[in-house]
């Protein structure tokens, strides 16, 4: 199949979140020897075009990249493309494939390449081309025979304090927490994961323990697989599942308010906060990301999302007071938009071509970031709407796409194209 082909090309080539220009150079080329016009933004965003399109194909081209990532060695179980121990990148490099495939063909549309979308949409939030297009498929869903119709926003919250340090003089340790499956800090959130820092915090309570060192988690957006800490104690700490412990002779300074941190990470929401039965979803959630502790400086990283944004501001709030109680200064950044559910005549027509090749169709809504949500904002009078092959585990080692899923929905989409290109709504 030419799209695994090309996915297979991509995924030799790095593009992680900040570093994408490797990739963006790929796609410039490859589109420029199929006699595209190109154009590009000061985000790293591409805009290909030809002739006079009436429908965008819009996915991300920078991916999360966990374990070995960039390095990336495919394999084929079952059906299903995988990567042995780093993520895969089908999130949303399946996208960029596809969007490949058309291109070669000559399909007259706009494809539009965003770039960091993994880092907070920020590519999407920067978008400034004259888009010609009156309807906008997004290939950044994760389930077959699903229309996505709104999405979760998203704020992340940053929390920092400065602890003050004495000497100490009992047994230090090292723990190391490893092998927790991980995932997706949205569409995943709501399978009760379990989470390093959550691990490390029970392990500790109750213990004689003083901590020294903290660093865990892996990305903002992804619930956290692994932490490492220097711990000293007059007890013997022993090693438990997926906990590493190891005595060792060098000394360190120790934070005089540990108890306080244990506390923190203890009772620091973590998953689901509420959940739309409408939709069948979780309303708010909130992900406790990464923690850092050195020299007596925490940093603590958390992303919340909410399906509405009042809903995002009173986790936002709720949040601050949490950790201001606690004696943290407390920042927020990245803030993106929820995308409200709205079934359109552009929504049908993707439905019903869904329906065709699916045999069944559904609308649905989604507990996680699309770039829809700010394209919405930015260019209000587009009709948006997002599908995607089945992609399980994005954002995790355990990362897969099902090839058979890759083939109906590009199926989808070039009845999509046929559709608007030549029977206009």
């Amino acid at each position: 199949m030419q799209i695994i082909e090309y996915f297979q090309q991509i995924t030799q080539i790095p593009h992680c979140s900040h570093q994408v220009q490797a990739l963006k150079t790929f796609l410039i080329t490859f589109s420029k020897q199929h006699n595209y016009t190109i154009l590009t933004d000061e985000a790293n965003n591409i805009l290909v075009r030809k002739g006079n399109p009436h429908l965008c194909l819009q996915a991300h081209y920078d991916m999360v990249c966990v374990g070995d990532a960039p390095k990336i060695e495919t394999e084929i179980i079952d059906g299903w493309l995988s990567a042995k121990n780093s993520t895969l990148g089908a999130d949303n490099g399946i996208a960029i494939a596809m969007m490949m495939a058309l291109i070669e063909k000559q399909i007259e549309c706009e494809y539009l390449f965003t770039s960091d979308e993994e880092v907070g949409l920020i590519g999407a939030t920067a978008l400034s081309f004259d888009l010609k297009s009156r309807y906008m498929l997004n290939l950044d869903s994760e389930d077959e025979a699903e229309v996505y119709i709104g999405c979760a926003g998203g704020i992340d919250i940053f929390a920092y304090k400065k602890y003050d340090l004495h000497e100490c003089e009992k047994k230090f340790y090292t723990l190391e927490i490893s092998g927790l499956p991980g995932g997706h800090s949205g569409v995943e959130i709501h399978k009760n994961i379990p989470n390093a820092m959550k691990v490390f915090a029970k392990y500790c309570e109750g213990k004689d323990i003083e901590i020294a060192t903290i660093e865990g988690g892996e990305r903002i957006n992804s619930i956290p697989t692994t932490l490492k800490a220097i711990v000293a104690s007059d007890e013997v700490l022993l090693s438990e599942q997926n906990i590493a412990v190891e005595k060792i002779s060098q000394r360190y300074a120790t934070i005089l308010e540990t108890k306080s941190l244990i506390s923190l990470l203890t009772h620091c929401d973590h998953g689901v906060l509420k959940f739309n039965d409408t939709l069948d979803i979780p309303d708010q959630s909130i992900n406790l990301a990464k923690l850092s502790l050195k020299d007596g400086k925490c940093h603590i990283s958390i992303s919340a999302r909410a399906m509405d944004n009042q809903g995002l501001s009173e986790i936002e709030k709720k949040t601050k007071i949490f950790f201001h109680s606690f004696g943290y200064d407390v920042k927020s950044e990245g803030k993106y938009p929820a995308w409200k559910p709205n079934i359109n005549d552009f929504s049908k027509l993707v439905f019903t071509q869904t329906q065709k090749v699916f045999g069944v169709a559904e609308y649905k809504a989604i507990h996680a970031g699309l770039e829809c949500a700010v394209i919405s904002d930015l260019y209000p009078n587009i009709k948006i709407a997002s599908i995607g092959p089945n992609i399980r585990s994005p954002h995790s080692t355990h990362e897969r796409v099902e090839i058979a899923s890759v083939e109906k929905v590009y199926n989808v989409v070039e009845n999509i194209i046929k559709q608007v290109n030549h029977d206009l709504l």
